[in-house]
């Protein structure tokens, strides 16, 4: 591991806030290379500012509202060919997905780029509909099945050494069974980056087994400070070096030539979105509860608040949206602009220097290894921040002016033996 500690930077392709591909709503198919263009323009602005990948989120439901997602996978085969050095980090669930298939997926894609490919593995809390229509696992049994997914994956992944394939992995768990090997070598950077999203109790022992980036909702620094020592502590716990996981909140952006000038921006976006679709959206985040009853400048009472344990969806975002209602008074309205601009991440709206200053300040102050860069503003947010703020990080020493590696392991700065470090099936009972 490189003993200079820098900032990492990613770029989510599918903000909260930002502009859609081409400016197209569901169904809109007006012309076919909109999609494309758009995802081709990000990669390039990323890549031009030397960010350490490209983060897409992913859902298995049917939501409209989310407009144009294409499937990461396929997205990033599709960019892995029109880049350089830049990550490509798609998220997929272990929930519907087997094994098997994605292991073989991931590991195409890799040599296909090169070597600069990762996973963010989450496990689903929707999207039961459109599998079987079978009722979802419990929390705790979620991540049952996501680490059992998870060893299976990297199993297959190390089934070759030295160009030489290992034979069968034989595995039969509780709730899978594959024979393996994998059809393909290893991969050029020794195994896919393995990412993780999730706040819970749970999911910091879930992160704990295997990952080597986490992609965490923090509000504040010293929520993230707290945050960050669990992860690391969690880590060291299994056995690992806590300084092989990397700890990345995500960050929304609206930037302007001054403070004034960004928050003005931010409240016209505000004003012009669909203000009934985002009290949807909360709704979700807050565990389904009808808001209807609430006027957009009223508090929400505890008593209308279920525990967080008792949630089975989203545990640590809907905590995150409960804490800042309960504790801090938020009322529906700044809880809608929370969902509507970030969908519970933090958010820093000011001039280049302002947003420059917020993550250094996290970064150096033990809140933070990086960030997933989130431009909440619309056309121009990504041009924003990668021409205006990653300038003043490069000038502070904070940030690289050119890239390290060709591989997304290396410019992570993640040691190449990490990458052979299995995860335990037998541990599975215990971690969660």
């Amino acid at each position: 591991m490189s003993t200079t500690r820098r900032l990492r930077l990613g770029l989510l392709t599918n903000s909260p806030g930002n502009s859609v591909p081409g400016g197209l709503t569901p169904g809109d198919v007006r012309y076919p290379g909109a999609v494309l263009d758009h995802y081709v323009h990000l990669a390039a602005r990323a890549q031009a500012a030397k960010l350490d990948l490209l983060f897409a989120a992913d859902g298995l439901g049917s939501d409209t509202e989310l407009g144009s997602r294409p499937e990461p996978i396929t997205l990033f085969s599709a960019l892995a060919a029109v880049t350089e050095n830049l990550g490509l980090v798609p998220t997929v669930s272990t929930t519907f997905t087997a094994p098997f298939n994605l292991a073989r997926q991931l590991q195409s894609l890799d040599h296909l780029s090169g070597g600069r490919v990762g996973w963010n593995a989450v496990t689903s809390t929707v999207g039961e509909r459109n599998f079987g229509d079978q009722p979802l696992p419990t929390h705790e049994n979620r991540y049952r099945q996501g680490l059992e997914h998870v060893s299976v994956v990297t199993r297959l992944w190390d089934s070759w050494d030295n160009g030489r394939q290992l034979g069968p992995i034989d595995h039969r768990g509780e709730f899978y069974s594959v024979e393996g090997p994998l059809p393909l070598p290893r991969s050029p950077q020794g195994r896919p980056v393995l990412f993780q999203a999730g706040s819970s109790h749970d999911g910091i022992a879930f992160a704990a087994r295997f990952a080597e980036g986490v992609y965490t909702a923090q509000q504040t620094l010293v929520g993230a400070q707290r945050f960050y020592r669990q992860v690391k502590a969690a880590t060291s716990a299994a056995g690992r070096d806590p300084q092989t996981i990397l700890v990345l909140p995500g960050v929304s952006t609206t930037i302007g030539g001054t403070e004034r000038e960004a928050r003005r921006l931010d409240d016209e976006l505000f004003e012009a979105a669909d203000i009934g679709s985002a009290r949807a959206a909360l709704e979700k985040q807050l565990a389904g509860i009808d808001l209807s009853g609430f006027a957009l400048d009223e508090v929400i009472p505890e008593s209308s608040l279920p525990p967080v344990s008792s949630v089975q969806g989203r545990q640590s975002r809907y905590g995150v949206f409960r804490e800042l209602a309960v504790r801090q008074g938020w009322t529906v309205r700044e809880l809608i602009k929370l969902q509507q601009r970030s969908a519970g991440h933090g958010r820093v709206v000011g001039s280049p220097e302002q947003v420059a200053d917020q993550l250094a300040h996290w970064f150096l102050e033990g809140g933070a290894d990086g960030f997933v860069v989130m431009p909440g503003q619309g056309s121009g947010g990504v041009e924003a921040f990668t021409e205006q703020v990653v300038p003043l990080l490069q000038r502070r020493g904070l940030f690289r002016t050119e890239y390290e590696s060709d591989t997304l392991r290396g410019n992570l700065g993640l040691p190449a033996d990490s990458a052979r470090a299995r995860v335990s099936t037998a541990a599975v009972a215990e971690a969660v």
